[in-house]
């Protein structure tokens, strides 16, 4: 009995999910933001690049607060020079640089450089990592990047990261997620592990 209502279940599962596949027909570039306190922004970003790589597309990362920290993930994806453009372009954590205008003068640099980036239509995904940040403290205005998010090319998929994903980009994207932390090493006292962390 167990049995057959189990597969009773998933066969009506199973129609409804049909439903919803035969009925998107839309196709466009996708806004994605991941956003919240835990742990796995980047990384979810990344691996979406790499997704991205093995399709044979081409992606743009463009860090905006992370600084002269050497990264596998950054070694993995020059590794595809034909496909990727990484483009580190922060001074470091805020907290570590300690100077607003330095880190404004940073960040409007690698703005520009998304720009480039946002209007090229031969990159598939644009990656604008902890951009949330920058805008959060106000380093790049919000009301300049929404318009140019919506000029870009019409298949180009855009990820943001960054906890603090503003009220207004977060209803203008297409997929939000939040990554929430219920625990980290950190907080026992263990320190950043390699293949983990970086």
């Amino acid at each position: 009995m167990e049995q057959d209502d189990h597969k009773a279940k998933m066969a009506r599962l199973k129609a409804s999910v049909d439903r919803r596949i035969d009925a998107a027909q839309d196709e466009k570039g996708l806004l994605i933001v991941h956003t919240g306190a835990g742990k796995g922004k980047t990384t979810a970003a990344l691996g979406m690049a790499l997704r991205c790589v093995g399709h044979g597309m081409k992606v743009a990362v463009v860090q905006f607060i992370k600084g002269a920290i050497d990264t596998a993930e950054e070694r993995m994806l020059t590794s595809f020079r034909d496909r990727v453009t990484f483009l580190r372009m922060g001074e470091g954590y805020t907290w570590e640089t300690q100077d607003r205008e330095r880190d404004i003068r940073f960040a409007q640099q690698a703005w520009a450089k998304s720009c480039e980036c946002l209007r090229d239509s031969s990159y598939a995904m644009v990656i604008l990592d902890e951009f949330n940040i920058a805008l959060q403290y106000g380093y790049v205005r919000l009301e300049d990047v929404l318009p140019v998010l919506r000029r870009r090319p019409p298949m180009q998929h855009v990820v943001i990261t960054g906890r603090g994903g503003p009220a207004d980009l977060l209803e203008e994207a297409d997929l939000v997620t939040e990554m929430k932390q219920v625990k980290h090493p950190f907080r026992k006292g263990i320190k950043a592990q390699a293949g983990v962390e970086f």
